[in-house]
């Protein structure tokens, strides 16, 4: 080395001895000194004696070059190190397994969506990739096609990769959180991920805990019902929101809970009326015995009412459900109509026509409250109900 030092001129001997040996003075040992101190800050040997001899050469713009080049490197180390384990993971039995997974990780890291689709669908069918890998790049994909389709490669890893987006229901970043929420959905149930939905039901991102709301839904989970009647009255995904209801009620110790919510929501004053035409095809919903062709009679009834909503009384009357499921109708006068004295079916026998299908405890409440809805000053809502008493007397098919 120090030979090499001589050569470039960085240090140079004082003299020689008479058996021709390299003889240095105090000055030039410090020098060695400098050098090898500047060599461990990643300068090269022409930057340290451009260092040393030049005095306007200053060390800040340099060292902030090297703080750079560092941080590159150290990037690229960490890649290579992430692939070495990635490939130990999958314990390769032959090389040709070590290519396809390189292979992949290639794709998966490819800023074309349509490659990074390919690299995750495309492969013999008996290789699997890592769960670990396939986890991380769901979290990360923001390519609904291609987070599709990574979500269905974990799902075949058969419970693998839990881990990792539990971890991600965690993230900082809310769309994160939300792909960690679709892709535990799609695996198999377990203590640990129906634990992970339930800390994303509380999620401050109305689409996080809407998601976590969708998935968890089932009979008697109360706990969903919050969200998905929020998602009803604002409309984003009513539907869906309307269909995980009656699961949640199928349950029926729970159905006066959701019946109530959803009447306390049509009681609402500044509830409008798309809102409530909402809010009354999701009551629709929670009767079990109504078929497909009902359904699609009594959503075109609220599909008329949407188009003219804009010429409805706007105020209508507020429905309440008693501590019994019954309802109870309160007008603009503030009077209260009780179920009694009307004329036609009532909600006993409407109830018995429901139940001739199978229905249980859900369509009684469902048909106190649209009776009450039937005579709404909302003519758009009144519709909606009309339509579904309609289809239990038998006279709307």
């Amino acid at each position: 080395m120090l030979r090499h030092y001589d050569a470039l001129g960085l240090v140079r001997p004082t003299g020689r001895t008479h058996g021709g040996y390299r003889e240095y003075s105090d000055a030039d040992v410090r020098r060695i000194f400098h050098v090898e101190s500047l060599r461990t800050l990643g300068l090269s040997l022409r930057q340290i004696a451009r260092a040393l001899e030049d005095p306007e050469f200053a060390p800040a713009e340099l060292v902030a070059e090297l703080i750079r080049w560092t941080e590159e490197r150290l990037e690229r180390e960490r890649e290579l190190l992430d692939r070495l384990r990635t490939i130990d993971a999958s314990e390769p039995t032959d090389w040709p397994d070590v290519l396809r997974l390189v292979e992949l990780v290639r794709g998966l890291g490819s800023t074309n969506a349509a490659r990074r689709q390919q690299a995750v669908l495309t492969g013999p069918e008996n290789a699997r990739a890592p769960a670990e890998l396939l986890a991380a790049a769901v979290l990360a994909e923001t390519d609904p096609h291609v987070a599709g389709a990574l979500r269905w490669a974990l799902a075949r890893a058969g419970g693998q990769g839990a881990a990792e987006l539990i971890e991600g229901v965690r993230a900082d970043d809310a769309g994160v959180r939300r792909r960690a929420v679709l892709a535990l959905a799609e695996l198999p149930t377990s203590p640990d991920v129906a634990a992970a939905l339930a800390v994303a039901l509380n999620d401050p991102e109305p689409a996080v805990r809407r998601c976590a709301a969708l998935q968890l839904a089932a009979p008697g989970a109360t706990e969903a019902v919050p969200t998905l009647i929020e998602m009803v009255v604002e409309g984003d995904n009513d539907v869906g929101a309307a269909e995980a209801l009656g699961s949640v009620a199928a349950d029926g110790h729970c159905t006066h809970e959701v019946v109530a919510a959803l009447s306390d929501e049509l009681a609402e004053p500044t509830a409008g009326s798309a809102t409530r035409i909402r809010l009354a095809q999701a009551l629709v919903e929670l009767a079990s015995g109504t078929t497909e062709a009902d359904r699609t009679e009594i959503g075109a009834a609220g599909s008329d009412a949407d188009a003219g909503s804009g010429s409805g009384s706007g105020s209508g009357a507020q429905v309440g459900v008693g501590a019994d499921g019954g309802a109870a109708l309160h007008g603009d006068s503030g009077g209260t109509a009780s179920t009694g004295g009307e004329s036609g079916p009532g909600p006993g026998a409407r109830t018995d026509a429901v139940a001739g299908k199978g229905a249980t405890v859900t369509s009684h409440a469902v048909c106190a409250v649209m009776e009450r809805l039937a005579r709404d000053e909302d003519g758009d809502v009144a519709r909606v109900a009309t339509a579904f008493l309609k289809m239990l007397d038998g006279s709307g098919r």
